[in-house]
């Protein structure tokens, strides 16, 4: 199983940014997919994560601005960022992981696949 991620890029406060996480070499139907980000200091933080059932949670830091979604068919999952702020700068990068219950994930570094990440920069 390989994850990719695109979409990060450099834009200004209140901005927004779509974040995709495409998978290969295995069906994600069955996983729950999380998203993480490492900020410049290099603090790792769980933002958002969905269960194979639907079941999602943010921290909260990230409440109301935030979407993360998934594509069965696409395998894929997307990350909403909107009315983004300097502080959510960092490399976004998404992980998976077949164990969990459909109705449940994780924001912990638990996930046995990641990607590579994306970086988002917001600055003015």
């Amino acid at each position: 199983l390989q994850l990719v991620e695109s979409g990060g890029g450099l834009v200004q406060p209140g901005e927004s940014l779509t974040l995709s996480c495409a998978a290969s070499g295995e069906s994600l139907d069955d996983y729950a997919i999380a998203w993480f980000r490492q900020t410049p200091h290099n603090a790792r933080e769980g933002v958002s994560c969905i269960s194979s059932g639907g079941t999602i949670y943010y921290t909260n830091s990230v409440k109301g601005r935030f979407t993360i979604s998934r594509d069965n068919a696409k395998n894929t999952a997307y990350l909403q960022l909107n009315d983004l702020r300097p502080e959510d700068t960092g490399v976004y990068y998404c992980a998976t992981d077949p164990a969990y219950d459909e109705h449940y994930c994780g924001l912990v570094e638990s996930y046995d696949y990641r990607g590579q990440g994306t970086q988002v920069t917001v600055s003015s």
